[in-house]
């Protein structure tokens, strides 16, 4: 016997909090990269490619955003929910890629420094502590519970977290002339981005793997459904990501009595959306006889 929750789930739209985070951040690498280019500053540099990594990030998640919403085909019949844990992947990778190359400019920015113009330093890095907060405050409700979301929440926190830091080295270059604390900022920015970006490419790996989620407890599950009064034992309980913000669960139930009624799925189903946030269930009865043939391998029904 199967049952399925109705798809009730409601995928927030984000779409304007996406024009507006790329808009702005468009408009802004271009200033800081050419104002770091007329200052000198690797600081700056390094800024505006993260920057402009953020950017393509940011596409990526809207584009997977649009993408999940679409209607599940003959062939996909879950649709293009997995796009968002793709995006988030790719972004990760992506800024692995822009931390390498500005780790190793900054380096070299260290061996021989270069003139930097203070004042200018600090007065576009501040815009961009301005411009970064918006965009991540844009994103920050949503965050908790998607992680295609979250990716975008992270990307321009730490964004906003970097301009400080230039603004930061500004102050130090034009008080005190230590021309050396420009490309140092720059590494203390990659170091500090590196943390948050290798959490997100290991969730939305394991994402793409099908792995639990984080936020899922697979033993409360077990131990809930082997608590319920009808279930003798519980065989092939599968939890996995649809998206970035979807779970599914399959399981097979042996139940003490069978049949049973709609009732006692329905309840299964409700309890499993509102305490364990799986939005897709999938489950199978089976009476302790037919899970007795299973276990032997006579039955030719048997679904693993």
């Amino acid at each position: 016997m199967e049952n399925r929750q109705p798809h009730h789930h409601e995928v927030a739209n984000y779409n304007r909090a996406f024009a507006i985070g790329i808009s702005l951040n468009v408009v802004f690498v271009i200033i800081e990269a050419s104002y770091g280019i007329l200052a000198g500053s690797m600081a700056l540099l390094a800024d505006a490619g993260h920057n402009l990594s953020d950017v393509v990030s940011l596409i990526l998640a809207w584009g997977a955003s649009i993408l999940a919403k679409k209607a599940a085909t003959a062939k996909r019949t879950y649709g293009f929910r997995k796009a968002t844990v793709m995006a988030a992947l790719i972004s990760s990778i992506m800024l692995f890629i822009a931390l390498g190359a500005i780790a190793w400019e900054s380096i070299n920015r260290m061996l021989n420094p270069q003139p930097v113009e203070g004042m200018t330093v600090i007065v576009v890095a501040s815009i961009g502590v301005v411009i970064n907060t918006i965009t991540a405050l844009l994103f920050f409700k949503g965050q908790k519970q998607d992680l295609n979301i979250r990716g975008a929440f992270l990307h321009m926190a730490a964004d906003a977290a970097v301009s400080l830091g230039v603004v930061i080295a500004g102050l130090f270059i034009l008080f005190k002339g230590w021309l050396w604390i420009d490309p140092l900022v720059s590494l203390l920015i990659v170091a500090i981005i590196l943390v948050g970006t290798w959490r997100l490419f290991r969730e939305s790996f394991n994402y793409a793997m099908d792995a639990v989620p984080e936020n899922i407890d697979l033993q409360k599950i077990q131990q809930y459904l082997l608590d319920l009064e009808q279930v003798d034992s519980l065989h092939d309980l599968h939890v996995w990501p649809l998206s970035t913000s979807e779970t599914a669960l399959t399981a097979h139930l042996v139940v003490k009595n069978n049949p049973l009624d709609n009732a006692f799925l329905a309840q299964l189903q409700h309890d499993l959306h509102d305490h364990f946030d799986i939005e897709h269930v999938t489950i199978q009865l089976e009476s302790i006889e037919q899970a007795s043939l299973c276990l032997l391998g006579s039955n030719n029904e048997c679904h693993r």
